[in-house]
């Protein structure tokens, strides 16, 4: 016997479809629910709702399995027959942590967690602590970045379903690894959601880039707001996943009371003191309001951690000057704007924007450090770019060594896209297969106009629906053991082992870290306690002054050299001095 549950507020006749039988559901409540129990169903069975007079089926919006596709009928799924091996299991601190961002599909030849599997031994040798999964909840088409999922409850079939996913986070949690992953509750995909058909999920009274807003604050936004909570505790409770990553909360629309961050920030944190184990939220947004991160005792939404983009920003902006004048790049682009994002986080902290045209941001005055989350390269930072190219396609290998290692050495919690610890040859290209054909021409040919806007030759330009745009942007495990690959991968695992091992590199508190800069020089010195770090991005060697007591700890490549309490730093080199010994 199975019962079945939909919240159909609308609707006045709702049955659940089994085969070519179909069963009449009872209301169970004055907020929209329907229920019925029918017996001859179970795991493995197959279903769909049909609404009033409406003869076509649909899928369950809380499915948990969609083995058909979006489109297709929903299955039932036992939760509690999977074997958890995790007992005890709690996901070390996120503000000790090194954060490891993939893409299920792209990360191995086979894109299936059974064989990212196979990777957790590499990655837990290369000192990561979390892995953060981009989206995997279910999406049309053969191939996709996981942003445009339609049954959010459901993990995606040609990754491995619900049972891949658990293996996957089992065997991370056998290795030492918490497991992240990236929900997007600020819109739903254009194709297959269903949801409109039960009731008002979304709303024509706020638009997002995607269209209409999620209805967070209208009518029968209580049972909206409730689908997504439920949605992340499922996640937590149920996939044993040690925290989320949330796209765009800017594009939450909420005038509410309680914000939807604070409340689901609140039930996570009741749901960790139930398993007792630890859960972290952590945010993307463009808002630059500390009161994304600000605990909810002080008037804040209470999330963990943010993505810091200013930091990206300021630090891409000199490593590149070739983007500097476009998009966000025009707000950066000077030595002072990465020593600020180091000191105080945000670049704009109520400072004038000229991309904005407009006052943005605040600061972030008592915040930790450890609040957020810095990176040179990401999913957006990558694939969004018009070719997909790498960080050391664009600036090149000591460029990019000089940049991993701010990252690393950098206040935030560190975080790295997959292959960028190996400077890996192939690009992260943005791919999406549509199968409607209107669907599909849209989006290949917005993407040439986005792109030629800066300057991008059409022909240039990827074409997103093609299956080879997918396959191109697979990593070669093949490569990691030759050349400058083998030589990122020592760099990076240094880095991260010098990281783990310093006391000073671990400290959250703002006001700890003193940095100097020559403007002209273009070269930068962080110190953070007894680790200086010191970066030369101009086109001249520089010396610069250390301790008497400093010794080379790391540097980034040939000719870096210390003597007499100076240091001499050739171009695009990176040099650290600790007075600990290691």
């Amino acid at each position: 016997m199975h019962e079945f549950r939909v919240w159909a507020p609308v609707a006045q006749r709702p049955r659940v479809k089994l085969g070519e039988a179909d069963y009449e559901m009872a209301r169970t409540d004055d907020r929209g629910w329907w229920s019925v129990r029918v017996e001859q169903a179970g795991p493995g069975t197959d279903y769909a709702f049909l609404v009033d007079d409406d003869p076509k089926p649909y899928p369950d919006p809380r499915a948990m399995w969609m083995p058909h596709g979006v489109h297709g009928a929903s299955r039932v799924y036992d939760n509690a027959a999977f074997v958890w091996s995790d007992t005890g299991w709690s996901a070390p601190p996120l503000a000790s942590g090194v954060i490891y961002e993939l893409h299920v599909g792209t990360f191995t030849p086979e894109g299936t967690f059974d064989a990212a599997i196979a990777k957790l031994e590499y990655l837990a040798k290369l000192g990561i602590t979390h892995v953060e999964l981009m989206p995997v909840a279910e999406f049309p088409g053969d191939f996709g970045w996981g942003y445009d999922g339609v049954a959010l409850f459901a993990v995606r079939d040609a990754y491995g379903g619900p049972d891949g996913l658990k293996r996957f986070v089992n065997a991370c949690h056998a290795h030492g690894l918490a497991v992240l992953l990236d929900v997007v509750y600020n819109h739903f995909g254009p194709v297959g959601n269903y949801t409109g058909r039960f009731g008002p999920y979304m709303t024509n009274r706020h638009t997002t880039p995607w269209g209409e807003a999620v209805n967070l604050e209208f009518e029968e936004s209580d049972e909206v707001r409730r689908f997504f909570c439920d949605n992340a505790l499922m996640w937590m409770r149920d996939f044993h996943i040690d925290g989320l990553r949330l796209d765009a909360v800017h594009e939450y629309v909420d005038r509410s009371a309680i914000h939807f961050m604070e409340q689901l920030a609140t039930e996570v944190d009741d749901l960790s003191a139930l398993l007792r184990r630890r859960l972290e939220l952590v945010a993307e947004s463009d808002l630059n309001d500390p009161r994304v991160v600000r605990s909810r005792e002080a008037n804040g939404y209470g999330m963990d951690a943010q993505w810091n983009d200013d930091f990206h920003h300021a630090l891409f902006a000199l490593l590149h000057t070739g983007d500097t004048g476009k998009g966000y790049y025009a707000d950066f682009g000077s030595m002072q704007d990465l020593a600020k994002a180091l000191t105080q986080v945000f670049v704009y902290d109520g400072r004038y924007s000229k991309y904005r045209r407009k006052v943005h941001g605040r600061s972030v005055e008592g915040l930790s450090m450890h609040r957020f989350v810095g990176f040179i390269q990401n999913h957006d930072q990558v694939g969004n770019r018009a070719t997909g190219d790498r960080l050391e396609h664009i600036v090149g290998l000591e460029r990019a060594k000089v940049a991993l290692g701010v990252v690393i050495m950098a206040p935030f919690v560190p975080m790295i896209f997959q292959g960028e610890e190996f400077a890996a040859s192939s690009p992260f290209q943005y791919f999406a297969h549509h199968e409607d054909e209107a669907m599909a021409r849209a989006v290949s040919e917005g993407r040439k106009r986005e792109f030629a806007a800066f300057g991008w030759a059409p022909e240039l330009i990827p074409d997103p629906e093609s299956r080879e745009t997918f396959l191109r942007s697979k990593l070669n495990w093949a490569e990691t053991d030759k050349g400058s690959h083998a030589e990122m991968l020592d760099w990076c695992r240094k880095l991260i082992a010098f990281r783990r091992q310093s006391a000073a590199l671990n400290e959250g508190a703002s006001g700890q870290i003193q940095v100097r800069f020559d403007e002209a020089q273009q070269w930068l010195v962080m110190e953070r306690g007894d680790v200086s770090v010191m970066v030369n991005l101009g086109q001249m060697p520089v010396e610069l002054s250390c301790r008497r007591e400093d010794r080379m700890v790391l540097h980034s490549g040939d000719g870096v050299a210390m003597q007499d309490e100076m240091v001499l730093l050739p171009p695009s080199r990176l040099a650290i001095l600790s007075r600990q010994t290691f």
